[in-house]
């Protein structure tokens, strides 16, 4: 394919992604007060966890503006879509990429899929999880007894969901992109060893920056499962070459076979 015909061939996946999203995010602005419940509950399990410790603690959550509101419920019903949409999204990276695969190699669709689309929502549940922990201990921080109100505005707290979630479950796209890049001949197993050490490294410093606390229990949460994943897609990697080499020494010798037939 030329630079053009990719250049299509990506716009066409781009926007086949694009109206699943919208699809998928107008069904559920249809159900935007689940999907709100959903979203104030890290702030819930927050605020009780901090209200054991210190009944006196005053938290309100305010929505500044007239059109917050509305901005509110779109921005959970866009976000509700696009993790509602990951198998079609995913897909369309996949086939992105597939024309420059061999053909033995495209079974790998269905692997990459079945691997990817759980690997997403399991790294953005985990973040779902990790955020009531961080909430409350950023919160804790407030003087006790002074009369200090915590003011939490809904959308600000709702790019920060977004913002950990997001970043969780993309985080977890790791292991599957490193094998994808094998595929593609871009990465090696040999290179994986080599930067294996800087990129668990490179993992605990994301779990302290993605997450909002800073606690070593978050941290670790999205750093250990990482350095975990990336073991394992060096060793898938490492697998792939060994058989993509006995694949093409076996074709090597049969082409020797015909030659001295």
């Amino acid at each position: 394919m030329s630079l053009l015909d990719h250049i299509r061939e990506l716009r066409y996946r781009i926007i086949v992604s694009f109206i699943a999203v919208v699809i998928t995010s107008s069904v559920a602005f249809v159900f935007y007060r689940p999907l709100v419940e959903i979203v104030m509950y890290p702030y819930q399990q927050a605020s009780f966890a901090i209200k054991a410790k210190n009944p006196t603690a005053s938290l309100q959550v305010v929505n500044t503006g007239v059109a917050a509101p509305f901005v509110l419920n779109m921005r959970v019903a866009i976000v509700a879509g696009l993790i509602a949409a990951c198998p079609i999204w995913l897909y369309q990276v996949w086939a992105f990429i597939v024309p420059g695969l061999l053909v033995n190699e495209k079974k790998w669709a269905l692997r990459f899929l079945g691997s990817a689309i759980p690997l997403f929502l399991i790294g953005s549940a985990l973040g779902y999880w990790v955020l009531p922990k961080g909430i409350a201990l950023m919160l804790n921080f407030t003087p006790h007894g002074m009369g200090i109100t915590n003011l939490l505005d809904m959308n600000a707290f709702l790019a920060l969901e977004i913002h950990v979630i997001l970043l969780f479950g993309v985080s977890f796209l790791l292991p599957v992109i490193l094998v994808l890049l094998n595929l593609v001949h871009v990465l090696s197993s040999a290179q994986l060893k080599s930067a294996r050490k800087w990129s668990i490294f490179g993992f605990f410093c994301l779990g302290a920056f993605v997450n909002p606390s800073g606690d070593p229990i978050s941290m670790c949460a999205l750093a250990i499962p990482l350095s975990v994943m990336y073991v394992i897609a060096e060793w898938i990697c490492r697998s792939n070459e060994r058989k993509r080499s006995i694949d093409k020494m076996g074709i090597d010798k049969s082409e020797f076979d015909i030659q001295i037939d």
